[in-house]
């Protein structure tokens, strides 16, 4: 069976630990250990408290929101899920963030009652950033709305606007109640007038893609392995997790910044020699020629075209309280690659009510920016759009090693920094 991997997201109080409880509740993939426990503690209704499989800290239970991403496993016979819980408040958007860059899909939901809000907006914003293509809105708490038909339709038609503005693949509209299940594993009959898919319905059905990128193989070296053993003295692999295609014993490669070209002597897996390795395998490379690579130096094939440029333009989510000034020293992480770098220029600020952009002096905590870095050393990077693995980075404090900020790769040429984006067909269902 194939894997979904997808994200929960909204505002703070939306039902999302809720609505992936439900999931787990209603699909039988919770343990019977765990539903004694979840029976001890109810809502006043007598409602089992579905939150409680997602929201694991202490903090969060006190609290009743979610601070931390959580992940969670569940199967049925069409396909298996990985489910990224994020936390829905403002103050932990950089967790929501990290939830979001691995994800496939987006279920953003809405609280029937209040309808789309900035929160939601700022969501899906990142999670398109992200290069995320499926969107679910989910309307929850219908049942506090008295499954309403026409308040549905407003909700709908005010998130299409979002999407519009976004120019977003595709987004289906599925009314629900998390908390009673309605439209979630299996129809409602509360709400008769739908007649789409449920909810798992769908993620069943959503079309999983294989390798984005299979022509455009991608290798970086996170480890040098040199045992300089009695029985192994002359051994040297490269270890690392195939990024993006298929490598080959005996393709002809180049090793990036620095440009040499050797020959893949031999790929090995789990201390085995095989013939072809693909993405997203971990494997080490022997190369045929006793040449200089280090952590960080990206392998690819003499026929794939990476960009290696010490300029370019990234989409940021600031993550920082200490605002983000042009002139500012820091490093850059690229995977297992880590330079210095400089923010030559705030481009523009991203209005997450209006999604317009803005000229900008700084970049204030969860603020979405446009910036031109320079780096001193050169990195082999790709756009987002064409590798997520590759086009995606990292901000670091060089002072305190703090996070600061995840990054886009948007262009690595500055004549085409202001090229415009193609445009997107939305559709509903």
């Amino acid at each position: 069976m194939d894997l979904l991997r997808f994200i929960t997201c909204g505002s703070v109080d939306d039902g999302k630990s809720t609505l992936i409880g439900r999931l787990l509740y209603d699909s039988d993939a919770v343990s019977l250990d765990v539903l004694a426990t979840l029976e001890k503690r109810r809502h006043a209704s007598g409602a089992v408290d579905l939150a409680l499989l997602t929201d694991g800290l202490k903090a969060e239970r006190e609290q009743g929101i979610t601070i931390d991403v959580a992940h969670k496993y569940f199967t049925t016979p069409r396909r298996k899920f990985i489910i990224t819980d994020a936390p829905g408040h403002v103050q932990y958007t950089r967790n929501m963030v990290t939830g979001a860059s691995n994800a496939y899909l987006a279920i953003v939901l809405v609280d029937a009652r209040h309808g789309v809000i900035e929160q939601t907006r700022r969501h899906t914003l990142i999670a398109a950033l992200l290069g995320i293509r499926h969107f679910v809105l989910a309307v929850n708490k219908m049942d506090l709305v008295d499954y309403d038909q026409a308040v549905f339709d407003r909700i709908v038609s005010d998130y299409q606007r979002v999407a519009q503005q976004l120019r977003l693949a595709q987004v289906v509209a599925i009314p629900m109640s998390a908390l009673n299940g309605d439209n979630v594993v299996r129809h409602s009959r509360q709400l008769a007038w739908y007649e789409g898919p449920s909810l798992l319905q769908h993620l069943e059905s959503v079309p999983v893609p294989a390798d984005a990128n299979p022509n455009e193989p991608r290798f970086q070296v996170q480890y040098v392995i040199r045992p300089q053993t009695e029985q192994l003295p002359d051994y040297r692999g490269y270890a690392g997790r195939i990024q993006s295609g298929t490598y080959h014993a005996g393709d002809q490669v180049r090793i990036w910044p620095s440009g040499l070209e050797t020959v893949i002597e031999a790929i090995e897996v789990n201390q085995q020699e095989v013939a072809t390795a693909t993405a997203p395998q971990a494997v080490v490379l022997r190369l045929r020629d006793d040449v200089d690579v280090s952590r960080g130096d990206t392998i690819v094939p003499t026929t794939a075209h990476p960009a290696v440029t010490r300029a370019l333009e990234a989409i940021l989510c600031w993550m920082h309280e200490r605002p983000l000034k042009a002139g500012r020293k820091l490093l850059v992480q690229h995977h297992s690659a880590v330079v210095k770098a400089s923010v030559t220029a705030i481009v523009y600020k991203t209005n997450v009510a209006t999604f317009e952009h803005h000229g900008a002096d700084a970049a204030q905590l969860n603020d979405i920016v446009r910036v031109q870095l320079r780096t001193a050393l050169p990195l082999v990077v790709d756009c987002y759009q064409q590798n997520r693995v590759t086009g995606a980075l990292i901000l670091i404090d060089e002072q305190t090693g703090e996070t600061l900020a995840a990054g886009l790769v948007t262009e690595t040429d500055p004549e085409f920094f202001a090229s415009p984006a193609p445009a997107v067909a939305v559709f509903f269902i």
